[in-house]
């Protein structure tokens, strides 16, 4: 029995390449398997190669192979061109009726996808469900579950709908059986026990975590790969009491919120870089107003358009250093469900407490990654809003002051509306009570102010996560989506020989500079691995602790970066 199995469905976009992987993913998650998803889309509506690979294990598993066992060819460039991806002993299911070949190996396997949907349901668009079937019944999963998930799946459609995708499934899952002479060496054994675990994307994660944190409004405008971000959000609003606004460019996006954010709402936006280019007037406002802000970044290559379905990790320096003038912010970039889920909390909170734009950097392979995990302790997420004035304060302090100058230099706030004051503030430089200036001192005053909060922000970030072998003489440094590759290569280096251990940053500013420093000092040699091409991490470190690393392992083709990739390129340099 395979504990590590690979899946690829491949074809051109409008074949239904994400229903089977998403189905296929949550019927191995139901038989108790660890299941890691990711998808590699071109951005054209119908056509090009994509596609959707899905990798199961008796182990948790947070990273994509390269080597594949079951390749589903939705159409003959998938069978031609990812083959040479096949393990020895895998196979290629492919509709028989519609991609000729000639060709008679154990490794291509026919199955006439369409006709048997024709034959037991009369629509051909059930094909897809056939496919399913047929790729559970090669690897001898249970079908009760499969029947299951198409419930699941197919049941806002109605019974009928449901039923029919069954009897598809059905269909393909015993062709495969009837035939006897197939041995296929990697059948799938399931645990028989049940799971907790969940499966979900690193988007749904987010916006999840921003529910269940207290965020009532959202606006954004449609921007790959953020978009799943704004449609959750969007679909929760009639049960949630919360509201989605799209707006007309992520200019109103931002202006939205930050008009939410200072009326006392939890707010947040969602964009990419291209949108966030666009937005960065309205984060510098953010920190001139002290107006508290949340801004998820799903990375995706650039400049300009770039490639704009595919994932990087080239904004790292950007949303740091965004904006004119000097202000504080947080800047997150988590790398697996659970530190999205918590760090999306936590933004929220030291967005409010500290009056500040709250970052969180993802990007498309994590974003539209599926992770199994286990549930989410909700309990453990405690709402902080930060001070406000109230009335009690009126009667003792006498009138607001919204920018009032305090030795944290977090001014409580007030609501607009209450009897007790009247907040005031401006995007130009501003008095104690929010009125325009030009004094030389009050200017020096406020800039003091505002960026004295980093001494306490600094106080909340995080350590990096460290793993690997106790002596070891190498530390992979990596941030963000890096994180499950990076500690899959580290085990599979230190089982080669290699003493390798991994430090991961999911808090990255303000930057946790003395224990990253202490913990680089111990090691000889170090590599930075990102999904950039300059290496934006290893000039992090150097310039916030003079360390300088001593290699790089880069990837910037717009395809994610695995664990065989981190291996190949550390023998090049190691």
């Amino acid at each position: 029995m395979a504990t590590d199995i690979s899946f690829m469905i491949g074809g051109e976009a409008g074949q239904g390449l994400q229903s089977i992987g998403y189905i296929l993913a949550k019927s191995l998650a139901k038989g108790g398997l660890y299941v890691f998803a990711n998808q590699d889309n071109e951005s054209r509506i119908r056509g090009g190669h994509n596609f959707f690979q899905v990798r199961a294990s008796a182990k948790a598993v947070q990273a994509v192979s390269e080597r594949l066992h079951v390749i589903i060819a939705l159409d003959e460039r998938t069978m031609t061109e990812r083959r040479r991806d096949l393990v020895e002993g895998g196979v290629i299911l492919f509709d028989v009726d519609k991609i000729e070949t000639t060709e008679s190996t154990e490794t291509l396997l026919g199955v006439p996808f369409e006709r048997l949907a024709k034959e037991k349901t009369g629509k051909l668009i059930m094909a897809n469900s056939v496919a399913v079937g047929a790729t559970l019944g090669l690897i001898k999963h249970d079908f009760n579950i499969l029947k299951t998930v198409l419930n699941e799946t197919f049941q806002a459609k109605g019974a009928e709908v449901a039923e029919k995708n069954i009897q598809a499934a059905r269909a393909g899952y015993d062709y495969i059986a009837d035939r006897s002479r197939i041995k296929f060496r990697y059948a799938v054994e399931t645990t028989g026990e049940p799971t907790d675990r969940i499966l979900i994307s690193g988007n749904e994660v987010i916006a999840s975590s921003a529910l269940v944190s207290g965020c009532k409004f959202m606006s954004g405008y449609p921007m790959s790969p953020s978009t799943p971000i704004q449609q959750f959000f969007a679909s929760k609003m009639r049960g949630h009491n919360v509201v989605f606004e799209q707006a007309e460019d992520e200019i109103a996006a931002i202006n939205m919120a930050l008009g939410a954010s200072f009326t006392g709402v939890r707010a947040m936006v969602a964009t990419s870089g291209g949108g966030f280019s666009l937005m960065v007037e309205g984060l510098s406002l953010a920190g001139m107003t002290e107006t508290p802000v949340v801004i998820i970044i799903c990375q995706r290559p650039g400049p300009a358009t770039g490639f704009p379905t595919r994932t990087e990790q080239a904004e790292l320096e950007f949303a740091i250093h965004a904006g004119h003038g000097e202000f504080p912010r947080v800047v997150f970039a988590p790398g697996t469900p659970e530190q999205a889920f918590y760090l999306t909390s936590k933004a929220f909170n030291l967005a409010e407490k500290y009056q500040i734009p709250a970052i969180v950097l993802s990007d498309q392979y994590f974003s539209d990654s599926y992770f199994t995990t286990e549930r989410f302790d909700i309990s453990l997420i405690a709402i902080e809003r930060g001070e406000f004035f109230t009335e009690s304060d009126a009667k003792k302090l006498g009138e607001y002051k919204r920018h009032l100058i305090t030795e944290s230099g977090i001014s409580p706030r007030l609501l607009p509306g209450q009897s007790w004051g009247l907040s005031v503030t401006d995007s130009d430089e501003h008095t104690e009570d929010g009125h325009i200036t030009e004094l030389a001192e009050v200017r020096t005053k406020n800039v003091r102010k505002r960026l004295k909060k980093l001494e306490l922000i600094r106080r909340e970030i995080g350590p990096p996560y460290v793993y690997g072998s106790v002596d070891a003489e190498t530390i992979l440094i990596g941030w963000g989506s890096t994180y499950g590759p990076l500690k899959e290569a580290t085990d599979l280096l230190n089982g080669q020989g290699s003493r390798v251990k991994m430090l991961h940053l999911s808090e990255i500013w303000p930057f946790p500079s003395e224990v990253l420093a202490e913990e680089l000092k111990k090691v000889r040699s170090l590599v930075s691995v990102e999904s950039n091409s300059t290496g934006q991490m290893a000039h992090l470190i150097r310039a916030e602790t003079g360390i300088e690393v001593d290699s790089k392992v880069l990837r910037f083709d717009g395809r994610p970066i695995s664990p065989s990739y981190i291996l190949r390129e550390f023998q090049t340099i190691g």
